[in-house]
């Protein structure tokens, strides 16, 4: 595969799941009401997109960092995304951020950073 082909293999998807949050954040709410079963399965949404978000930024980081350096620098960039996004949302009708939307991303983001370093550690045992 071309060194190009290569980089945009492992670069493009983080930046397009950017994309693809930005694109839905910037959707405005119509402020229904629409129960419990929806407030969580968007909760559980966010905690799985950034957990996503975050495995995909260490496998691009990976390529130029050590593993321990990767894990971190894919939690930094993700989570001042999660805090960037919500920051965003405050400029969109009808939809709010919250710091506890921030948390719920940086809990997904966290449980793969914890996959990834335990694995690092079995790695080298």
């Amino acid at each position: 595969m071309p060194k190009a082909a290569r980089a945009a293999a492992l670069w493009a998807p983080p930046l397009a799941i950017m994309v693809v949050i930005f694109a839905l954040s910037a959707m405005p709410s119509d402020g229904e009401d629409r129960g419990a079963l929806v407030f969580v399965l968007r909760k559980v949404a966010h905690f799985a997109e950034y957990a996503l978000l975050m495995a995909l930024w260490w496998r691009a980081l990976r390529t130029k960092l050590a593993v321990r350096a990767a894990v971190i620098a894919a939690f930094a960039v993700t989570v001042l995304y999660a805090a960037t996004d919500e920051l965003h949302q405050h400029y969109v009708d009808g939809r709010v951020g919250t710091p506890v939307d921030v948390l719920i991303d940086a809990a997904g983001a966290a449980t793969v950073a914890a996959l990834l370093l335990r694995r690092a550690g079995s790695v080298r045992a």
